[in-house]
């Protein structure tokens, strides 16, 4: 096994994923739903596949994916796409991110990331040679301090990832956040590269921006978001980076040896799904909106101190006054919560470089994206912690 892989050891999903079905749990650990796609995002795929759709796309993505991709920027963020130049289709946005940290660094450059941070963004980095800086989120709001993030950047700082809205605490940043975040980009000639996957998961009228539209950013900015969360195809891996051409272009340089192309009937799907009217997506976050006050509303009355999502998959909590004392950090509370409740979470330490660990000691993730009969089964068990 090479140096380079040797220390990441086995993700605390696998690891979650197996425990909870040993146990039996009802799973609100990975952000994966239990519930399937709108008919027509499947029955779309399933024409392309009878439409011997089923050969190689070109690398960069079919063009009616392409196309409904841009055109997705234009409805949402009034975010002008060439199609044929700014718009990559990648194999979900994990390999979005990994290919832009390959094709926009080099080894030895720095990366500035906001922790927690999610999981596999800093092994990208220690796989492409790059350091990364971190910034940490703190208090009930998850906020950062700028002082504190504009020592961040150095003359090794090549990019900034900003994962907006955030896994795991479900921030979504703020649209002054973000304007310092740019104003430092373009202060110190850095990339942003933003993770926006769960942009259509917001609650209580929060508002998500993307950071490409504001003043100076367009030029600076190459922005990473997929399908799988939104329509609520996880397995299906189609992802997609977009921006100005030179920066696609270098992300490309790196895709075409990771992936090459992705699953092309399911890119075809992708353009139906993106083309879904306006009722689909205020129906979407209507109905996540319900989802995330009813577990939000099970923890608390659980006797967790919850913290309240503006968007995301996910709720935050902190466990202390809720467990046995025997229980000491994250990961023994979601091993024991699993075996003795029979609920999973997530343990987010995972989230957290080694020398800042602690910060996520005493708290636990739980995911929203579950029918409503599972979100109800976890808090008739959650509603047993009193005992403890």
């Amino acid at each position: 096994m090479s140096r380079r892989v040797a220390g990441f050891g086995t993700t605390v999903f696998v690891e979650i994923n197996d425990l909870a079905r040993q146990h039996n749990a009802v799973n609100l650990g990975q952000g994966a739903p239990d519930f399937d796609s709108p008919p027509e995002v499947l029955a779309a795929a399933v024409k392309a596949v009878n439409s011997a759709m089923n050969q190689y796309a070109p690398g960069i993505g079919l063009p009616a994916a392409r196309e409904a991709i841009a055109g997705h920027a234009q409805r949402f963020y009034g975010q002008k796409l060439n199609p044929e130049t700014d718009v990559l289709v990648t194999a979900g946005a994990t390999e979005g991110i990994f290919a832009a940290i390959l094709g926009l660094t080099d080894p030895g450059d720095e990366v500035i990331v906001f922790e927690p941070v999610y999981d596999t963004y800093v092994p990208d980095m220690v796989m492409a040679g790059v350091t990364p800086r971190y910034v940490p989120l703190r208090g009930d709001d998850w906020t950062f301090d700028p002082d504190e993030l504009a020592k961040g950047f150095n003359q090794r700082t090549r990019a900034i990832i900003v994962n907006t809205p955030h896994n795991p605490t479900g921030k979504v940043y703020s649209r002054d956040e973000l304007q310092t975040i740019a104003a430092l980009c373009q202060q110190r000639d850095v990339i942003a590269i933003t993770d926006e996957v769960y942009e259509h998961i917001l609650y209580d009228d929060a508002i998500h921006t993307r950071i490409a539209t504001l003043p100076g950013m367009q030029d600076r900015t190459l922005t990473v978001s997929s399908l799988g969360k939104t329509f609520s195809v996880t397995g299906w891996k189609i992802g997609w980076a977009v921006g100005p051409v030179d920066l696609v272009s270098a992300v490309n340089q790196a895709h075409q040896f990771i992936t090459y192309a992705v699953a092309s009937p399911l890119q075809a799907a992708a353009a139906t799904a993106l083309n879904l009217p306006s009722q689909f997506f205020e129906n979407l976050q209507a109905n996540y909106q319900v989802k995330r006050d009813m577990l939000f509303n099970a923890l608390r009355n659980a006797g967790f101190k919850v913290f309240k999502p503006q968007g995301s998959y996910f709720i935050m909590v902190d466990w202390r006054g809720v467990a046995p004392k025997r229980v000491e950090d994250d990961v023994q509370f979601a091993q024991w919560l699993i075996r003795e409740v029979g609920v999973a979470c997530i343990p987010p330490s995972a989230f957290y470089q080694e020398s800042d660990k602690h910060l996520g000691k005493f708290l636990a993730r739980f995911a929203v994206c579950k029918k409503d009969e599972t979100l109800a089964a976890a808090a008739e068990r959650l509603a047993k912690l009193g005992k403890y």
